[in-house]
């Protein structure tokens, strides 16, 4: 299914990754041929193999370039843009990638690879009274990381998920072996999803229930809100709103943000409270913390009120009266958090009770959040009120746009309007460059990004419409 450099490229970054961490264990090298070091055989080398972020905890970032949260400075500054599929991403153009090699297709299999690798030769390992509970939290670990990145693709690369469709139109290709040489073409986004549910639910069984430091790792909790999740953007709010649940009965912290550094370039940690499981989305020139293309949409830092520290903890204001993203969520690098976190599934909750017309509810969850996000050294006057609402469809407005402030730049806003836009919300995209005004309209194909052109001619999958 990939092509051979991209083949050759994910051995190659198995072996330097062994090489790396066992270099100055003489014994390891002394006692294994080659071959065992392109084939890791030991329980600890295969969860060496997880633990490498840069390949299990990164992500493709195109919905994050596709949204409307961010506007480029100038037209020449878009024309600048390093990539063609940066610059194209913007205008939603329909040739995406102009040749390119995307590593937004290819990220998430590389994940699949490594995943595929580790649960063959933990099949090998003789499980014992001792290493049981270690074997099975790597095999759940495989498999969680292994459903997400084709959750990731789906939402990528196919059409949004309508359970009438969802048997007929075209998901992504599927493999669950380690080979290296196998064409697949691609599943349908019915059978895409089967895995993906096969894999989290068995995953659930074998973590951890609570996150570790190490918040690159899995636990139970984190299968619990990526199902959360998954089943929100599918639509299905009854389950959205269990696997919420079931993750907040094991795992409810929020951050006080007047507990943080306002001034800070990166003010939070890559351990705090909030962090289920710590995800980056790919390096891009316009999506890197603090970069001086663009500045966020002024529509959407005209929402926050002045007292709303997620204006000055997520932001930095410039001379001009703009602002620019800081350093991410989990506290990682420069660019955008792509993972999970207790306040997007108390979020979910209280979407999924506004949906279902419960709105006093929504609203005592949105507030235990939003309360948490505001400047408690503000005078009486301007102290929080809480947020009320009389009935359902007013509730899913105040929560839909929290949710909007609260998950900026974390690649949700892209995915919600596309759901949003399947319940006929009718949310219209445009932007204008060079004179040109670019329209995405609701429900267009062009929320699907095409698959990149040497895959197409690699393995002969059928490629998007666009």
């Amino acid at each position: 299914m990939k092509n051979m450099m991209k083949i050759i490229k994910s051995i190659c970054n198995i072996f330097c990754f062994v090489i790396i961490f066992f270099g100055c264990q003489k014994t390891f090298l002394e006692k294994k041929p080659s071959q065992a070091i392109l084939q890791p055989t030991t329980l600890e080398e295969f969860q060496s193999l997880l633990d490498n972020y840069d390949v299990m905890n990164i992500t493709g970032g195109l919905g994050v370039v596709s949204a409307d949260d961010h506007l480029y400075y100038s037209d020449a500054l878009w024309l600048s843009s390093r990539t063609a599929t940066e610059r194209n991403a913007y205008i939603w153009a329909k040739d995406l990638f102009e040749g390119e090699n995307s590593e937004d297709w290819n990220k998430p299999y590389t994940t699949i690879f490594y995943a595929n690798n580790v649960l063959a030769g933990l099949e090998r390992i003789p499980v014992t009274s001792i290493n049981k509970s270690r074997l099975n939290n790597v095999k759940g670990w495989a498999l969680f990381s292994r459903a997400y990145a084709y959750f990731e693709l789906l939402s990528h690369f196919s059409v949004p998920f309508d359970a009438s469709t969802a048997s007929n139109d075209p998901g992504v290709p599927i493999r669950i072996n380690p080979s290296i040489d196998e064409l697949m073409p691609r599943a349908s986004i019915e059978q895409n999803y089967e895995l993906i549910f096969a894999d989290l639910h068995q995953a659930a069984v074998l973590l951890d229930v609570l996150p570790t430091l190490q918040r690159n790792r899995p636990s139970k909790v984190a299968v619990y809100a990526l199902l959360s999740r998954i089943h929100l953007n599918r639509r299905e709010y009854p389950k959205a709103e269990l696997y919420a649940d079931s993750c907040l009965m094991n795992y409810d912290k929020l951050l006080d943000y007047n507990t943080l550094n306002k001034t800070a370039a990166t003010p939070f940690s890559v351990s705090n409270d909030e962090l289920i499981f710590s995800k980056s989305a790919l390096n891009r020139g316009a999506t890197s913390a603090g970069n001086t293309l663009i500045k966020i949409a002024p529509n959407l830092i005209s929402e926050y009120h002045p007292n709303d520290l997620r204006l000055v903890i997520f932001f930095n204001r410039q001379t001009d009266g703009s602002y620019r993203m800081k350093r991410a969520y989990h506290g990682y690098g420069l660019y955008p958090f792509a993972g999970l976190a207790t306040d997007e599934v108390y979020l979910i909750k209280s979407e999924c009770l506004a949906r279902r017309n419960q709105p006093v509810m929504a609203m005592e969850w949105l507030n235990r959040l939003v309360i948490k996000r505001w400047n408690s050294a503000s005078i009486p006057s301007q102290a929080y009120t809480p947020l009320f609402s009389s009935n359902g469809e007013d509730a899913l407005e105040k929560v839909l746009l929290e949710r909007r402030k609260e998950l900026v730049w974390r690649g949700h806003r892209w995915e919600d309007i596309k759901r949003l836009n399947k319940e006929g919300k009718n949310i219209i995209l445009e932007r204008t460059v060079n004179g040109i005004l670019y329209t995405l309209l609701p429900n267009s194909p062009r929320y699907t990004f095409p698959i990149p052109d040497n895959e197409i001619w690699m393995s002969g999958i059928q490629q998007n419409i666009r």
